[in-house]
């Protein structure tokens, strides 16, 4: 789960302090009485036509509250963390993904400071090199946990977020991700998205579906969170710090520094 961002968390505030913030809820029941009033702030946020329609036309995601409700695995040691998540075959694949194109990887560390073995770490860790980039539909799962009372002021500014992705054509309301609303070859949470994208195919899109955007993007999320080149990223080291940043579970922030050591090793 990627943790909320300065803007982003800004966000949340001047909703709040505006007196528009909806009532949250813990069952379906409630989530379209919800959704016009959640359209309210969106507007006032800045959400425009588009998105306020992808608004309209989200579901209430039942299997992304089962999901919220059950993450077990960051709460596994490290080595059965690495193990249930396949650390020796992101390393191997990582290696070899590394060998195959180096001067992408090269130019990326150049241009924002991140080791190769970061970036691909992070890859293979989210979604398995891209091979598969989830089955629930965003707008609908971030808006659900927006929603759901368990952590709505955290999911709201992201919430936001999608729409706004919508109103940018960088998503539609068909966009397929993770149960929890992340989106494209390294899951980013939706308002983490809107701030940090990068159209690096400079084709006029930012598009996380497309490999080369997506790790710009993660980069430029690295080196905005305080990344420093050249400096050590294992724990106790200066940029350990910023791989918090990505991700909040302890287990997942040490699984990355250990296999990206291995996999630029």
């Amino acid at each position: 789960m990627k943790l909320i961002v300065g803007p982003i968390a800004a966000l949340v505030i001047s909703i709040a302090s505006s007196g528009l913030a909806a009532s949250c809820g813990n069952t379906s029941a409630g989530f379209e009485t919800w959704k016009q009033s959640f359209a309210k702030q969106a507007r006032k946020a800045g959400v425009k036509k588009r998105g306020l329609q992808a608004l309209a036309q989200s579901q209430y995601a039942t299997r992304t509250i089962a999901a919220d409700r059950n993450q077990k695995s960051f709460k596994y040691s490290l080595d059965k963390f690495m193990r249930v998540r396949g650390a020796d075959t992101i390393v191997a694949q990582g290696r070899k993904r590394k060998a195959r194109n180096p001067q992408f990887y090269a130019a990326l560390e150049r241009q924002y400071g991140v080791p190769a073995g970061v970036l691909i770490a992070i890859h293979g860790m989210e979604t398995g090199f891209g091979n598969f980039m989830g089955d629930s539909q965003v707008v609908s799962a971030i808006t659900t946990l927006a929603y759901d009372c368990r952590r709505s002021e955290f999911f709201i500014p992201h919430a936001i977020g999608a729409l706004k992705l919508v109103d940018q054509g960088s998503i539609t309301t068909a966009t397929k991700g993770a149960k929890h609303g992340e989106l494209g070859h390294t899951q980013f949470l939706p308002g983490n998205a809107l701030t940090y994208g990068v159209d690096a195919t400079g084709d006029g899109q930012v598009d996380f579906y497309n490999m080369t955007d997506a790790l710009a993007s993660t980069a430029n999320f690295l080196r905005k969170k305080g990344w420093k080149p050249g400096r050590g990223y294992q724990q106790g080291q200066p940029n350990f710090a910023v791989i918090q940043q990505w991700n909040a579970a302890t287990v997942y922030q040490q699984s990355i520094a250990i296999m990206a050591a291995r996999i630029d090793g």
